[in-house]
């Protein structure tokens, strides 16, 4: 369904016209919708991702809807209960974004490498995260920002949710492999970008959610200018020698309130691209 023109906060002005360009220099920044992008081959290195589980292991019932509800209950009974949260998780298949290898653990409640040095977030905390982004907001929720792509999972759960989303990736071999996983389903309201995710991606704001998959010493103010009146951020911050910890961040009209939640461990949050 092609979103509105105007929408909730975050979506109150047209979306930019594809490919852009990032604020950071980037000459090819975005791809435009994942149903358009062009395919092109990996370069065999020991840096690129591992294998692409681009076909799905029919015979080994992963593809079954049974298994998602079976992921769905465990993260019910976790105490995460977001009836949409919950429906998204179970409607989006998460072995399509693990490596051949790790396929059977797919919905186990566990963290996975997806190449790189990065991971697949577990059930409970992309469904966390995800309870905290739309909390108290009517959905879907309008144009919505996720740093750090990774596999593509996550995006795929938030376009669910979402009116439209834009995710950005700093590692291209993690950016293209998002791409080629994403690309069967066909998401139209899903772009993805190759760039510094510490710059946010300006052409796309206000956003009415900005969420991300990796945690710095602080949140970047561009983010924070990013955000919308009314818009939530949701980010693994540091806390100084305790550690990551889950910070939640609302804009109202009279200002910034900060929430620090419970402790977690996110891959650290870096810039540029590579």
């Amino acid at each position: 369904m092609k979103p509105s023109s105007r929408t909730p906060a975050g979506s109150d002005k047209p979306r930019p016209s594809f490919p852009a360009r990032l604020d950071s220099g980037v000459t090819k920044a975005a791809e435009g919708f994942v149903g358009l992008a062009v395919k092109k081959p990996y370069a065999k290195s020991d840096n690129s991702p591992k294998s692409i589980n681009s076909s799905v292991p029919v015979g080994w019932g992963l593809d079954s809807s049974a298994v998602r509800a079976a992921m769905v209950r465990k993260l019910a009974g976790a105490g995460l209960s977001h009836p949409a949260v919950l429906k998204a998780m179970g409607e989006v298949e998460r072995h399509r974004f693990v490596d051949s290898a790790l396929v059977n653990q797919a919905y186990e409640d566990t963290s996975l490498p997806i190449g790189l040095g990065q991971t697949i977030s577990k059930p409970n905390v992309v469904a966390r995260m995800l309870e905290l982004l739309v909390h108290n907001q009517a959905l879907p929720m309008g144009r919505v920002l996720e740093i750090g792509t990774g596999c593509g999972y996550q995006a795929a759960v938030l376009a669910r949710l979402c009116r439209e989303v834009y995710t950005i990736e700093r590692l291209k071999g993690l950016h293209d492999k998002a791409r080629d996983l994403l690309r069967p389903l066909r998401v139209p309201n899903l772009h993805l970008l190759f760039g510094d995710g510490m710059l946010g991606f300006a052409e796309g704001a206000p956003y009415a959610g900005i969420i991300a998959a990796a945690g710095g010493e602080a949140v970047p103010r561009a983010w924070i200018e990013q955000l919308s009146v009314g818009g939530r951020l949701v980010a693994p911050a540091s806390m100084g020698a305790s550690g990551q910890s889950l910070v939640v961040i609302d804009r109202t009209p009279t200002g910034l309130v900060q929430q620090v939640l419970e402790p977690v461990q996110f891959v650290p949050l870096k810039s540029g691209i590579a």
